[in-house]
């Protein structure tokens, strides 16, 4: 279904390019300039990497472990949106050579913009390419995550938590102590928009959806609380600010480690929406070689199960994913995964922006 569209503003427009929705937690990491060496005829410098995955260590941890392989490599981090389109940017003239960390939504935009090359791993046929991009092998899975509602079991015991999210904004009791995140061009927030918005589809309604599901971001907004700028969510927890709010499932052991918290997980009926984090060898490379070493390097059972047990990852690959840490495992397979028709999304998510930023942002 493709619904009614409207005129996008400037800020609108800033997010069609990428359609939405990708995930990590992301930071400018070590060498941010990009450098001048990707896709400008040096086939022997340094490979040029671009993620949105860099956060938390793992830039440096992958880089440590690449060097310890053999392979040069400089990690440029940079938020799902912003790297996106700095991929379309330079696809005349590429500075990156490899590409990881967004999802399928994402690398749909850059296959379409012919801005990444098909390449198939070594690895491919120890994950389900239905995960990737199994037309035309343009990209390849490496992380699954589930999108959860996380609160502090020290604090609310799973008997007294809600049973479903919506009752955050329905129910008084927790009016003002579930953070919301309003930067509706950060990756996250457009997902938790997406979820709400596809449950109450309309051909007729505004933007193709239901004026029950416009109230229902309504609500949402209204009766959360504004996420702080650099202060994480479990900070905000643990200071008593809020008791609820959005984080990746790969965040979790580790927040629980820092701030000595024990999370609990909404898991309402419709499920929760899940991502699934690519790679691709960036279109123009003239790396090519290097960049298709690395990816079946990066996405191999070894590599990616030491990933896995050091940031709580769960991996495609099946080999790799009996390493994945037990708890992970159990989290994963207790999660629903929400029926999001992430092509309808895609197509929509900036309208859908737009409306929300003008009309129902605090």
């Amino acid at each position: 279904m493709t619904v009614k569209k409207r005129n996008l503003t400037s800020t609108a427009l800033a997010v069609v390019v990428v359609g939405s929705i990708g995930l990590t937690g992301c930071s400018a990491g070590a060498g941010s300039s990009g450098g001048e060496s990707g896709g400008s005829g040096d086939s022997t410098g340094t490979l040029i990497v671009y993620t949105n995955s860099n956060s938390d260590g793992r830039g440096e941890w992958i880089t440590a472990q690449a060097e310890e392989a053999g392979l040069d490599i400089e990690i440029v981090g940079l938020g799902g949106a912003d790297l996106a389109n700095r991929i379309v940017a330079e696809k005349n003239n590429p500075v990156g050579d490899v590409v990881f960390g967004l999802n399928n939504m994402y690398f749909e935009t850059l296959k379409a913009e012919e801005a990444i090359t098909a390449y198939e791993p070594e690895w491919a046929g120890e994950v389900d390419q239905e995960s990737g991009d199994p037309k035309d092998g343009a990209f390849w899975p490496l992380v699954e995550q589930a999108i959860v509602t996380v609160y502090d079991t020290n604090k609310i015991s799973e008997s007294d938590a809600p049973s479903d999210t919506s009752d955050l904004w329905n129910d008084s009791k927790w009016d003002g102590r579930y953070e919301v995140n309003t930067a509706l061009g950060q990756a996250t927030p457009q997902l938790i928009l997406a979820g709400l918005l596809t449950q109450h589809l309309d051909e007729d309604g505004d933007l193709g959806v239901s004026d029950k599901g416009w109230e229902e971001v309504e609500k949402y907004f209204a009766h959360g609380s504004p996420a702080v700028e650099g202060t994480d969510l479990y900070a905000r927890i643990t200071r008593d600010e809020v008791d609820f709010g959005v984080l990746p499932s790969s965040g979790i052991a580790a927040r629980d480690a820092e701030y000595g918290t024990k999370t609990g997980v909404i898991a309402p009926e419709v499920g929760v929406p899940y991502v699934t984090e690519q790679i691709s060898v960036i279109a123009g490379t003239s790396k090519q070689d290097r960049a298709e070493e690395f990816i079946d390097w990066f996405g191999s059972a070894e590599v990616q199960g030491e990933f896995a047990k050091e940031f709580s990852a769960y991996p495609v690959n099946e080999e790799a994913r009996a390493q994945a840490l037990p708890e992970v495992i159990e989290l994963i397979d207790s999660l629903d995964k929400q029926d999001i028709d992430y092509n309808l999304v895609r197509e929509n998510i900036a309208a859908w922006v737009e409306k929300t930023e003008l009309e129902y942002l605090p």
